[in-house]
């Protein structure tokens, strides 16, 4: 994979991506008229898009009598108007539009929990798209939901989502990390369809928020909504582009609301039994191994929580995602997927990390691979937030480690902090300190984010380092700074970030591309929007323009790079972009000339067939240290997910990524990848779950089988199998791996049981 990455897609989707448009458009002008708005979501002939929103303070009633959680609205809780929220108007792909699909919300509390209720009208009920599926997978159906900043600080906000069939997704959103979709909160929902659309209740316990306890307690919130077969999301109130959406919440009012004691205990225990092969026609004795753990959690105060795990469950349920790993010139991003270290994350980010950035997080928790505890400390006290991290990683001195470092464990202790200048603005400090066998890295940094003229966002970090090996007196120091630009309206998007690594820079917390580099990169954009009275299928077209220059110190050269292209966006959630560019890139001290042309496409195309596509056609480097050289590079990917009915559900992915020399020199290396998951939801807590993968790089066939139970998060049983197969040969001795057939190397059986005590 070449230093710009891949953006492309194929042929093949770019015409599905059209006839579905089509498609729709043709079921839209067929549609009855005499509508208030046009079914794409543009105001029909005489009407208006509605003014600037007034954000009017919320007072939510206390209902004597809370509502049953079943999806349907008849209860006396919910004899009361819906809240005065005026019109909804779209944010993706366009801005502004008001949405026909009415809104009405409910909403109440009492002392234990809030509750909201969606009755969410549709004049084609039968077009609605929902499933019955595991938690956090209803993305691509149709949703309602809200963003609930219970801190009021404008910093952060618990985002909750409920497709028809009452299917919850969870995304903790901050203006450090931005969206992130791990951590899974308890709170309790139902969807029921119809005649009229579809009705949603949620029930949120006190207990699974934090929030300032009062005689007044003013939170924010904000109303979503999404309707599948558009491809349309709708808010209120509405989000114009480039607006923190920490900065359109509306202010939600309660009264003398005490935050209850919040002590929770999760014990686990997970057994395993592992085998290898040891000759054609033997298994070597099994591995058994039991191990139990406890995880913690413990409300200081209203705002402030300890979180603490002694020998935690990270046993992995859900597998990394094959990736490509041949002919890397940087280090693959596995993302994390551990309870204990998923929630509350995005506090520890630093501004200008990620992106298109040379660092990708600032705190990349899989680098503590097998910790033994580990305890966290997070929370708000006015216009301060902060959180710290400290666990004890048992990895550094097991299985291959030298005899000096056996035994030893590897600490971490970070502690972030940040202070409220406004709503999604902030100026923080993060300080990291890794220690193992007398090495250290010790690394200091402050940053701040500013949003500001409603449209423009500015961020700037300064990072410092201090690395010391074993034996050293006084090590190495580095230094690393970044600052960032960004400009977003209905029609112009523009960017830019500039970055600094020292050579001797370096941070064991973070996960990074490279250091001796500096440069940055920009951007631009412009949207144009068709007349959707004419073209209703046709939601956006966007051309844009982007560069990179980075002097690389280490390598002895500056890399560049010049793109262009142009994205579609459709209705069924059709997109087709294309980009061609290129420059030139320097390894091993010489300079290679870079060419790439990519085209990507997607789309829902049934309410059972998605569809989504990668072609990209490319002048690249092979990375071979000592002995580089330039080659054609073809990569395609095809993923398709079929949904025949709203419990089963087929994901079908296929890769292949071909490097050749130039001129017919011979082909390097051919890889191809295919991977299926197969998921069967029986009823929304308990599902079955296949994997099948193939990657032929490693000549490994892998197959993972799982039976789930989840009652609630903290609340779960798994039984799973899982068998890896190779090509292996035997000479009599031992096995000769790449060579001879397919046979089952390793295989293991697990169990894990955890439960949440809520006291």
């Amino acid at each position: 994979m070449n230093l710009y990455g891949r953006l492309g897609s194929c042929v093949l989707c770019t015409c599905l991506a059209w006839i579905a448009a089509r498609a729709d458009a043709g079921a839209q002008t067929a549609a009855p008229a005499g509508k208030a708005a046009s079914r794409n979501g543009k105001p029909a002939a005489g009407m208006s898009v509605a003014e600037p929103q007034k954000l009017e303070p919320i007072a939510l009633p206390l209902l004597a009598v809370p509502p049953v959680i079943d999806g349907s609205l008849d209860d006396s809780a919910w004899n009361m108007p819906p809240l005065p929220l005026g019109e909804w108007l779209t944010y993706n792909p366009s801005y502004g539009d008001l949405m026909e699909q009415k809104t009405e919300v409910r909403a109440g509390y009492d002392r234990h929990n809030i509750y909201f209720a969606f009755r969410c009208l549709d004049p084609e009920p039968g077009g609605i798209k929902t499933s019955i599926a595991r938690r956090d997978s209803m993305w691509n159906d149709d949703w309602v939901g809200l963003s609930l900043d219970a801190l009021g600080t404008g910093q952060s906000s618990y985002d909750m989502f409920v497709n028809p069939s009452g299917i919850q997704g969870d995304i903790l959103t901050s203006s450090t990390g931005g969206e992130n979709s791990a951590p899974d909160w308890v709170w309790e929902s139902a969807g029921r369809i119809t005649a009229e659309g579809y009705n949603v209740e949620m029930r949120i316990p006190l207990k699974s928020i934090r929030f300032k306890s009062g005689a007044r307690v003013r939170m924010g919130v904000i109303f979503w909504r999404r309707v599948s077969r558009l491809g349309t999301s709708a808010s209120w109130p509405d989000l114009p582009r480039g607006t923190s959406v920490f900065s359109r919440h509306a202010p939600l009012l309660l009264h003398d609301l005490e935050r209850p004691l919040t002590l929770e205990a999760i014990p686990n225990v997970t057994w395993s039994l592992r085998q290898s092969r040891v000759s054609p026609s033997a298994w070597g004795d099994p591995d058994s191994r039991l191990d139990a753990g406890l995880t913690l959690k413990y409300g200081i105060t209203s705002s402030v929580t300890l979180d603490g795990t002694f020998r935690p469950d990270f046993s992995q349920v859900e597998s990394d995602a094959y990736q490509v790993e041949v002919n890397q010139r940087y280090p693959i991003f596995y993302s994390e997927k551990r309870p204990f270290f998923m929630e509350g994350m995005g506090t520890f980010e630093l501004a200008g990390a990620g992106g298109d950035g040379n660092m990708r997080t600032a705190v990349h928790t899989r680098r503590i691979v097998d910790p033994l505890y580990g305890w966290k400390v997070s929370g708000s006290l006015g216009n301060f937030t902060f959180a710290t991290l400290s666990a004890s990683d048992r990895a550094p001195g097991r299985f291959d480690a030298p005899p000096s470092y056996a035994g030893r464990r590897k600490d971490f202790h970070i502690a972030r902090a940040f202070y409220n200048l406004r709503k999604g603005s902030y100026a923080g400090a993060l300080f990291a300190d890794t220690e193992f066998a007398g090495a250290r890295n010790r690394v200091v940094a402050g940053d701040f984010s500013f949003q500001f003229k409603e449209h423009q966002q500015v961020s700037a970090t300064a990072i410092g380092s201090q690395t010391r090996a074993p034996g050293e007196a006084a090590g190495k120091k580095g230094a690393a700074a970044q600052v960032f630009y960004a400009y977003s309206d209905k029609r112009y998007e523009a960017g830019g970030q500039f970055e600094h690594y020292d050579r001797d820079f370096q941070m064991d917390t973070a996960f990074y591309n490279r250091t001796a580099i500096t440069g940055g990169w920009a951007f631009a954009a412009i949207n144009l929007y068709p007349d959707q009275e004419r073209r209703p299928w046709f939601k956006r077209v966007q051309s844009f323009l982007f560069t990179r220059d980075y002097r690389d110190r280490n390598q002895g050269g500056t890399d560049r790079l010049f793109a262009g292209g142009l994205r579609f966006h459709f209705t069924r959630q059709g997109v087709i972009r294309f980009h061609v560019g290129g420059g030139r890139e320097f390894w091993a001290r010489r300079m290679f000339d870079i060419r790439i042309v990519e085209l990507m496409g997607g789309a829902q195309l049934l309410r059972w067939l998605n569809l989504q596509s990668n072609l990209s056609l490319s002048r690249g480097i092979y990375y071979d240290p000592a002995n580089p050289f330039p080659g054609d590079e073809k990569y395609f990917r095809l993923a398709v997910t079929l949904q025949p009915d709203s419990r089963l559900n087929q994901q079908i992915s296929f890769t292949r990524d071909r490097f050749d020399r130039p001129a017919g020199g011979g082909r390097v290396y051919a890889v191809n990848i295919l991977n299926t998951r197969t998921s069967y939801q029986i009823s929304k807590s308990l599902s079955l779950r296949a994997l099948v993968r193939y990657d032929s790089s490693r000549a490994r066939i892998l197959t993972d089988f799982l039976a789930s139970y989840e009652l609630v998060p903290g609340t779960v049983a798994y039984a799973g199998y899982g068998s890896l197969f190779e090509k292996r040969a035997w000479d009599g001795e031992q096995f000769l791996p790449g060579a001879g057939t397919y046979r089952g190397i390793q295989r293991g059986l697990f169990f894990k049981v955890s439960y949440l005590c809520r006291f």
